[in-house]
């Protein structure tokens, strides 16, 4: 007959063996993973984390391997591409592999997606409307709005028109200005300078300048071009490769376009295109705040 201490040991064992310490299930955890790509990913985060190339000593010291070990594992990512060598040849660096897996994760997630929440946040800050923009073709698509928050609003009512104002409006502005020359000038020629204002640029010449300015300032600005009575500001959406690949805007009425309240519309405009830019892999984002 089994004592009642004797029964209480084996059940704390019976319990300690189902009920582990956070150390012994991480340790648990560790032995169910592959030790050879864990190793490997090891190696991949560290090359990341360097500011340049890393010869194979240091790598191997840092991965807490032994060099022989170290170089089968680099020399397996480098015939997948993951892994290169520097101009000195007997430095490391992430293989092009790396940039083309990130680009094909970003192709999962559309534009929208990734900025919705952003505009959001702006909307919501400045209180005005806001607008996602892309160039399909040579023609300027809105692809997503919210309205303003106050009674006296800017609508979205035109937007067959403003396929064709990419010159005229802050969205086509903002992405206009960072287009290859070449591009730009494709575009323009497909919807000519239309004049929608008294204010529309109608000139070559201007719209040069205005672009210029836009790269300067890092944001688009619309003064009465594309209506009468509103005022936009608007900023571009670089991808991984620094490529524009859209715009957003906040729109509002003349009335509201000035001091402190433009200013804070301004500044979120530049932040908010960082951080989208950011969140699409544009390493020019941080330049942008």
């Amino acid at each position: 007959m089994t004592s009642r201490a004797g029964a209480i040991s084996k059940a704390n064992l019976d319990f300690n063996s189902i009920i582990a310490t956070p150390a012994e299930a991480t340790s648990a955890k560790r032995q169910r993973t592959i030790q050879s790509v864990e190793r490997a990913l090891d190696i991949l985060e560290i090359l990341a984390s360097a500011s340049g190339g890393m010869p194979l000593n240091k790598l191997a010291s840092e991965a807490n391997l032994n060099a022989s070990t170290c170089h089968h594992i680099l020399a397996t990512l480098a015939n997948r591409g993951f892994v290169g060598r520097a101009s000195h040849a007997r430095n490391y660096v992430l293989g092009s592999r790396i940039t083309d897996l990130s680009e094909s994760r970003l192709k999962q997630f559309n534009l929208v997606d990734i900025a919705m929440p952003e505009l959001r946040s702006l909307n919501e800050l400045t209180k005005e409307s806001v607008y996602l923009s892309a160039i399909h073709g040579a023609t300027l698509v809105t692809l997503a709005r919210l309205n303003s928050k106050l009674p006296v609003r800017v609508g979205f009512d035109d937007d067959v028109s403003k396929s064709s104002a990419a010159h005229a409006t802050a969205a086509g502005k903002a992405i206009l200005a960072w287009l290859p020359e070449a591009e730009m000038a494709r575009v323009i020629a497909h919807g000519g300078f239309k004049k929608f204002t008294d204010r529309t640029i109608s000139t070559i010449a201007e719209l040069i300048e205005e672009l210029r300015l836009v790269r300067r300032n890092g944001f688009s600005y619309e003064n009465e071009e594309f209506e009468p009575g509103v005022v936009c500001v608007g900023a571009a959406i670089r991808g991984q490769s620094g490529a524009v690949i859209g715009s957003f805007a906040t729109a509002m009425p003349r009335m509201r376009a000035e001091g402190g309240h433009l200013d804070l519309v301004r500044r979120s405009v530049k932040q908010s295109g960082a951080r989208i830019s950011t969140a699409y892999g544009s390493p020019l984002g941080k330049f942008c705040r």
